[in-house]
Protein backbone atom coordinates (compact mmCIF):
# COMPACT_ATOMS: atom_id res chain seq x y z
CA UNK A 1 0.00 0.00 0.00
CA UNK A 2 1.24 3.52 -0.83
CA UNK A 3 0.42 6.20 2.52
CA UNK A 4 1.09 10.16 2.06
CA UNK A 5 2.71 10.61 5.14
CA UNK A 6 3.85 13.65 6.98
CA UNK A 7 7.60 14.44 6.34
CA UNK A 8 8.13 15.62 9.93
CA UNK A 9 6.76 12.04 10.84
CA UNK A 10 9.72 10.19 9.52
CA UNK A 11 12.57 11.83 10.48
CA UNK A 12 13.14 15.02 7.76
CA UNK A 13 13.42 17.86 9.57
CA UNK A 14 10.40 20.01 7.90
CA UNK A 15 8.94 21.49 11.07
CA UNK A 16 8.43 25.20 11.76
CA UNK A 17 11.59 25.00 13.84
CA UNK A 18 13.86 22.90 11.83
CA UNK A 19 13.30 19.86 14.01
CA UNK A 20 11.29 16.75 13.49
CA UNK A 21 8.60 14.69 14.75
CA UNK A 22 10.01 11.21 14.59
CA UNK A 23 7.57 8.51 15.02
CA UNK A 24 9.02 5.41 15.07
CA UNK A 25 5.63 3.20 14.85
CA UNK A 26 5.10 5.67 12.05
CA UNK A 27 8.94 4.55 10.06
CA UNK A 28 8.26 0.75 11.35
CA UNK A 29 5.30 1.19 8.67
CA UNK A 30 7.78 1.48 6.27
CA UNK A 31 8.63 -2.84 6.13
CA UNK A 32 5.45 -3.13 5.10
CA UNK A 33 4.43 0.16 2.80
CA UNK A 34 5.84 2.61 0.19
CA UNK A 35 5.91 5.83 2.20
CA UNK A 36 5.59 8.94 0.87
CA UNK A 37 6.91 11.95 2.67
CA UNK A 38 5.49 15.74 1.77
CA UNK A 39 5.79 19.11 4.00
CA UNK A 40 2.93 20.93 2.32
CA UNK A 41 4.27 23.92 4.31
CA UNK A 42 7.49 23.75 2.49
CA UNK A 43 5.78 22.90 -0.99
CA UNK A 44 3.84 25.90 -0.54
CA UNK A 45 7.12 27.95 -0.49
CA UNK A 46 7.53 28.52 3.28
CA UNK A 47 11.29 28.50 5.01
CA UNK A 48 12.50 26.00 6.84
CA UNK A 49 12.63 27.24 9.90
CA UNK A 50 9.46 29.82 9.75
CA UNK A 51 7.37 31.43 12.27
CA UNK A 52 4.70 28.90 13.43
CA UNK A 53 1.34 29.31 12.38
CA UNK A 54 -1.90 28.24 13.00
CA UNK A 55 -5.37 28.61 11.70
CA UNK A 56 -7.68 31.41 12.91
CA UNK A 57 -11.34 31.03 11.61
CA UNK A 58 -10.94 30.90 8.17
CA UNK A 59 -7.06 32.53 7.47
CA UNK A 60 -4.11 30.24 8.39
CA UNK A 61 -1.84 33.54 10.27
CA UNK A 62 1.56 32.94 11.41
CA UNK A 63 2.87 34.39 14.44
CA UNK A 64 3.34 38.35 13.49
CA UNK A 65 -0.10 38.18 13.22
CA UNK A 66 0.41 37.71 8.91
CA UNK A 67 -2.27 35.74 6.65
CA UNK A 68 -0.08 32.91 4.89
CA UNK A 69 -3.47 31.30 3.43
CA UNK A 70 -1.44 31.66 0.08
CA UNK A 71 1.37 29.35 1.18
CA UNK A 72 -0.65 26.90 2.84
CA UNK A 73 -3.26 26.37 0.12
CA UNK A 74 -0.84 25.73 -2.57
CA UNK A 75 1.47 23.44 -0.82
CA UNK A 76 -1.65 21.50 0.13
CA UNK A 77 -2.07 21.54 -3.74
CA UNK A 78 0.66 20.16 -4.58
CA UNK A 79 0.96 17.61 -1.38
CA UNK A 80 -2.60 16.26 -2.79
CA UNK A 81 -1.04 16.21 -6.43
CA UNK A 82 1.56 14.16 -4.64
CA UNK A 83 -0.84 11.73 -3.02
CA UNK A 84 -2.98 10.97 -6.73
CA UNK A 85 0.05 10.64 -9.09
CA UNK A 86 1.51 7.85 -5.77
CA UNK A 87 -1.57 6.04 -6.21
CA UNK A 88 -1.96 6.54 -1.70
CA UNK A 89 -4.54 4.71 0.11
CA UNK A 90 -4.48 6.66 2.91
CA UNK A 91 -2.44 9.63 4.96
CA UNK A 92 -0.79 9.76 8.80
CA UNK A 93 -0.58 13.31 8.89
CA UNK A 94 0.70 15.55 11.94
CA UNK A 95 -1.59 16.21 14.10
CA UNK A 96 -2.61 19.89 15.58
CA UNK A 97 -0.20 20.90 12.12
CA UNK A 98 -2.00 23.88 10.68
CA UNK A 99 -1.53 21.99 7.79
CA UNK A 100 -2.22 17.83 8.58
CA UNK A 101 -3.77 18.45 11.70
CA UNK A 102 -6.96 15.98 11.68
CA UNK A 103 -10.17 16.60 13.67
CA UNK A 104 -7.86 18.48 15.92
CA UNK A 105 -5.70 21.81 15.55
CA UNK A 106 -4.53 24.54 17.86
CA UNK A 107 -7.06 27.80 17.70
CA UNK A 108 -5.05 30.28 16.50
CA UNK A 109 -4.13 32.29 19.84
CA UNK A 110 -0.83 30.89 19.70
CA UNK A 111 -1.31 29.84 23.37
CA UNK A 112 -1.28 26.08 23.26
CA UNK A 113 -5.32 25.85 23.13
CA UNK A 114 -6.79 23.24 21.22
CA UNK A 115 -10.10 23.11 19.35
CA UNK A 116 -11.76 20.77 16.51
CA UNK A 117 -11.11 21.49 13.09
CA UNK A 118 -8.43 19.78 10.29
CA UNK A 119 -5.44 21.68 8.74
CA UNK A 120 -5.66 22.82 5.34
CA UNK A 121 -3.98 19.76 3.41
CA UNK A 122 -5.91 17.13 6.00
CA UNK A 123 -9.12 18.69 4.73
CA UNK A 124 -8.25 18.45 1.17
CA UNK A 125 -7.70 14.94 1.48
CA UNK A 126 -11.05 14.08 3.63
CA UNK A 127 -13.02 15.93 1.01
CA UNK A 128 -11.94 13.98 -1.34
CA UNK A 129 -12.55 10.60 0.36
CA UNK A 130 -9.38 9.53 1.52
CA UNK A 131 -8.79 8.02 5.07
CA UNK A 132 -6.81 10.04 7.21
CA UNK A 133 -5.42 9.54 10.10
CA UNK A 134 -2.42 10.77 12.76
CA UNK A 135 0.26 9.58 14.46
CA UNK A 136 -1.78 9.24 17.22
CA UNK A 137 -4.15 6.41 15.73
CA UNK A 138 -1.28 4.32 14.59
CA UNK A 139 -2.72 1.42 16.73
CA UNK A 140 -5.67 1.45 13.86
CA UNK A 141 -3.74 0.88 10.81
CA UNK A 142 -0.94 -1.15 11.70
CA UNK A 143 -2.31 -4.12 11.10
CA UNK A 144 -3.45 -2.73 7.45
Amino acid sequence: MNIIVSACLLGLCTRYDGSHNLSAPVLELSKKHNLIPVCPEQLGGLPTPRLPSEILGDDVINKEGQIVNPQFKKGADIAFKIAKICDCDIAILKQRSPSCGFGEIYDGSFSGTKVKGDGVFAKLLKNAGFAVYTEEDIKEIQNL
